[in-house]
């Protein structure tokens, strides 16, 4: 039965990677974490506080809902982000985004969320590449980003971070 996740993005030359080019790299020593994506799951986009250099102007926010469009593999080439390498990935058909740093503001959600057990330490669970969401975690995140969502091909080249780092 297919899991839902949050990808957990926390640079903006890698979002933008992540959103143009419909795929998700994770860093070396995560490969536990990455392998618990499978083919058909359906994955939120997070971007963290930090993801555009500005913690103190910007908010956690789920951007984006997709499914895992391949099996998660090492990458024939890693890719290298904030001298960050990433060196395994995954497809994803990216189904949804919300405009430009705009989108579900997560904290707002936590006290409902049952993957967050204590809602003053929430933070500390997202200090990695995914988060594997309960059932209904995963209903309310939906029915919440929603009607924030646009169609991709409309909203995709707003994500576009030049330069990228690649």
């Amino acid at each position: 039965m297919p899991s839902t996740h949050l990808l957990i993005i926390g640079d903006r030359a890698a979002l933008s990677w992540v959103v143009t080019e419909q795929r998700m790299a994770f860093p070396a020593g995560r490969s536990t974490a990455a392998r618990a994506l499978e083919e058909g799951d359906e994955v939120f986009l997070y971007t963290t506080r930090g993801c555009f250099r500005n913690p103190t102007r910007d908010l956690g926010r789920v951007i984006g809902q997709a499914l895992v469009a391949s099996p998660v593999r090492v990458l024939d080439e890693p890719v290298v982000f904030a001298e960050r390498t990433f060196t395994e990935g995954c497809r994803l058909e990216v189904s949804g985004l919300a405009g430009f740093r705009e989108g579900l503001v997560l904290r707002d959600l936590v006290p409902r969320l049952s993957v967050f057990p204590d809602p003053a330490t929430w933070s500390v669970r997202m200090r990695r590449a995914s988060l594997t969401l309960p059932p209904g975690d995963a209903d309310l995140v939906c029915t919440e980003l929603k009607p924030l969502l646009r169609p991709y091909g409309e909203v995709r080249d707003r994500y576009r971070w030049e330069p990228a780092s690649l």
